[in-house]
């Protein structure tokens, strides 16, 4: 079959800016042990409670490079290892301690037999209730799942009969209903690819049942989203250089949205700092730790900036592993991670 997947590891575990042409890294395709320097960036720190969550003795260090463009890092916990999106060369690595870094799954995101350039590959990754991946597919332009037995189930990929963009982050919520975005980074042309169907860029639901349903289609770039720990709250990073926010909405009873409003604006930051609202996560306490101009940053409920993981690099995306308390991140052609005092949180 097209896909390279271990059945046994299955079987046993159950852009400068984003959206932007990435060069592609200096280091071997085959070769991604750490080189130089074993830490990157710095910590910036701007409130006491940053420090609180992160402590100012922590490093960033790297754990793996030459990547193309490292994207959608995903703890899975049945096996104690990462998964992780390299879009450019449409592949899946995977990442254990001990062990570095292993072909996944090739091809990830794109299955066509004409070459194509751009960024063909699976971009955000999660895994759902039974811990099966689920991947954001660009070159295929759909949502899928990887079954367990090692073939993919296409979960959604038009809506209203018309082709999707290029699905690129997505959230289980508890009930089981994902939460997908639409940027057009996956086509060639971008927003002006004449193969683009949706003239819009979407943010959807997907039920357990198929249904899905347009949440809101007044964003320019919709790129990673996350929940509120009581997932009241629906956060929607927009990588827009022109106007490079966080919206907030919040989740009505039916489980669509209202009351979309900036959570936070780093558009000034843009022109100075690596980088556009991209991946994000939200700790236990609602603290929202989002990649975007600088690196990671994180984010009290309330909006308030605490501090930066100043990564020195455009960084894509970032999430818990281990016990919940270490926070790993994909910043360009690097994977990185960081030890945190705090634990990514478990939705309700």
């Amino acid at each position: 079959m097209r896909h390279h997947v271990s059945m046994l590891l299955f079987a046993a575990t159950a852009l400068l800016l984003t959206g932007c042409q990435h060069s592609q890294p200096g280091a071997s395709a085959n070769n991604h042990r750490p080189a130089g320097a074993r830490t990157i960036g710095k910590l910036e720190s701007n409130d006491p409670r940053f420090d609180e969550l992160v402590p100012p003795s922590a490093k960033i260090e790297k754990l793996a490079q030459g990547f193309a463009w490292a994207e959608g890092p995903i703890w899975i916990k049945d096996g104690g290892y990462l998964v992780f999106s390299d879009v450019i060369s449409n592949t899946v690595f995977k990442w254990k301690a001990g062990e570095g870094v292993t072909e996944f799954l090739k091809p990830s995101g794109y299955t066509g037999t004409t070459p194509r350039g751009g960024e063909p590959g699976s971009n955000g990754l999660t895994v759902d209730s039974q811990g099966r991946l689920t991947l954001c597919e660009h070159g295929d332009r759909r949502v899928a799942r990887l079954e367990k037995d090692g073939h993919k189930t296409t979960l959604a990929d038009r809506f209203q009969g018309k082709r999707f963009n290029s699905p690129n982050d997505l959230v289980y919520k508890s009930s089981g209903d994902l939460h997908v975005t639409h940027p057009p980074y996956g086509l060639e042309g971008r927003e002006k690819d004449p193969k683009k169907e949706l003239p819009f860029q979407g943010v959807y639901r997907l039920k357990p049942s198929g249904e899905l349903t347009l949440l809101t289609d007044q964003l320019t770039f919709p790129n990673g989203l996350a929940f509120s720990p009581d997932e009241k709250i629906l956060y929607v990073a927009v990588s827009d250089p022109d106007k490079a926010v966080w919206m907030a909405y919040d989740v009505k009873a039916d489980g669509t949205i209202t009351n979309g409003r900036v959570f936070f604006d780093s558009t000034q930051w843009v022109k100075t700092k690596k980088g556009l609202p991209d991946g994000m996560k939200v700790d236990k306490d609602g603290n929202l730790f989002a990649t975007g101009p600088g690196g990671v940053l994180v984010f009290s409920p309330d909006g308030k900036h605490l501090g930066t993981m100043n990564t020195d690099e455009p960084t894509a995306n970032c999430n818990w592993g281990d016990d919940g308390s270490v926070l790993y991140i994909a910043a360009n052609h690097f994977l990185c991670r960081i030890q945190t005092k705090t634990k990514g949180a478990v939705l309700k």
